[in-house]
């Protein structure tokens, strides 16, 4: 078993709070050192309440499934001798009402697009087969009830 933490520092600072106009800027600090600036989305809290310049939690929920899922492929990507040169991933989260009507992340999408230099380079069975490993082994995907998709691109040629 293993802990992972994040530390949350929020200040309401000179605002009166009970009237819900309050801050939602805060700083989130993880246990290797890196710290983020958040806030709620300016979706759900409009500026300036919200800071449309930190992260919010449905971007970050969003990040953390691409960035699963990019880890493990790298790995199994250099596991079966591929040299991967770049990877890059748009992910898109969709909010709507799920089944018992509440608001949640009912669909995230990744559309990684992946170079390879090299011999040997994957066909397109083996770079799915790849991703769809990856989504197996992705511990964040393995942890939610939201439907994740993936989309992947194989790119080809020199990097442009």
């Amino acid at each position: 078993m293993h802990h992972y933490t994040a530390e949350i520092d929020w200040h309401r600072g000179d605002a009166v709070f009970t009237d819900n106009r309050y801050p939602r800027r805060h700083r989130i600090s993880f246990d290797g050192g890196a710290e983020l600036l958040a806030s709620s989305s300016p979706l759900v809290v409009r500026a300036p309440l919200s800071d449309p310049a930190g992260a919010d939690p449905e971007e970050l929920f969003v990040a953390s499934l691409s960035s699963c899922h990019m880890l493990w492929f790298l790995s199994i990507a250099a596991g079966r001798g591929y040299c991967v040169d770049h990877y890059a991933d748009a992910a898109e989260g969709v909010m709507d009402r799920n089944a018992d009507g509440k608001l949640a992340m009912t669909v995230v999408t990744l559309r990684p697009q992946v170079r390879f230099s090299g011999a040997p380079l994957p066909d397109a069975a083996a770079f799915a087969e790849m991703h769809h490993e990856a989504h197996a082994e992705c511990f964040i995907a393995n942890s939610v009830r939201t439907e994740l998709r993936c989309e992947p691109v194989l790119l080809t040629g020199p990097d442009a």
